[in-house]
């Protein structure tokens, strides 16, 4: 049974609504992490534990899994939650950025695995919940990084359940649609920083932003960060958790939409939004 759930990017959004909902169970020790401790303010008065952790700092992240080491054994549940988009095209988009993006969506989230498999090997159980996107099962224009890093989450969370399977430990994938958060305001300033307003990619540029802001608005495409945090608490509980879970019925539609259409009609789908550019049907 899992005891302890470590719980990364707990400061705002999914991270911070996954911590309310986990620290309701009693038999939880739920430590929420960031990498400013004083953005958890308030989270402690609901009995969770706040600790510092950077998932681009390798000292970070072997002090924090040490510390809960210390105090349970081991990690019980891991939950993979920091990450952003670093949008752009992919001509245009500052490289250095996109490998920072990198560092904390991917190879932050790697590390993290690394260091509490040894302590859940030897306890025979626990949990990794990895949180990925919509955006690692498909892809929309001047957001390829941010889905390269989804993608990756996807490709090392498939591997990772069957190799660490033998050991009592279960991975599952939470695949989050749009959702309520702070995500839409980091990727736009990213996208506003990439973009050159009198560059070959102005007008596609100018299309992504109005989507996205669109999307975000529409109460059925878009959900709040409590739909995604129900589901980690399924993934951390359940005696059998599922390997993947499409949060937002948008997502699942759109998922399912183009696995039955196939690459050229998805692509077809997205020209007709960019009607009236060089990119429109």
């Amino acid at each position: 049974m899992t005891t302890s759930v470590l719980i990364t990017g707990a400061s705002s959004g999914i991270g911070r609504a996954t911590v309310l909902r986990l620290t309701v169970h009693p038999e939880f020790t739920v430590y929420a992490t960031a990498r400013n401790p004083e953005a958890l303010a308030g989270l402690a008065q609901t009995g969770a534990r706040p600790l510092a952790l950077d998932v681009t700092d390798e000292k970070s992240m072997e002090a924090a899994v040490a510390a809960v080491e210390e105090e349970t054994g081991s990690v019980g549940a891991l939950v993979n939650n920091a990450g952003y988009g670093e949008y752009g095209t992919i001509e245009e988009a500052d490289l250095d950025r996109v490998r920072r993006q990198f560092e904390t969506n991917v190879f932050g989230l790697a590390r993290m695995v690394q260091l509490v498999l040894p302590a859940m090997r030897k306890a025979a159980q626990g949990r990794v919940i990895n949180v990925s996107s919509l955006g690692g099962r498909l892809v929309f224009p001047a957001g390829g990084y941010y889905h390269a890093s989804k993608y990756a989450v996807e490709a090392m969370t498939d591997a990772l359940r069957f190799e660490v399977a033998p050991f009592g430990i279960k991975v599952s994938l939470v695949e989050p649609g749009l959702i309520r958060t702070g995500f839409r305001g980091t990727a736009k300033a990213a996208l506003d920083r990439a973009a050159d307003p009198s560059g070959p990619y102005a007008a596609l540029n100018a299309v992504a932003d109005k989507q996205m802001a669109e999307a975000y608005r529409s109460k059925w495409l878009a959900a709040p960060p409590e739909a995604v945090a129900k589901v980690i608490e399924e993934a951390a509980t359940a005696p059998k958790p599922r390997s993947r879970y499409v949060v937002t019925p948008a997502a699942k539609f759109l998922v399912h939409t183009r696995r039955l259409l196939g690459g050229d009609a998805f692509d077809a789908a997205l020209r007709m939004q960019y009607k009236g550019t060089n990119w429109g049907g």
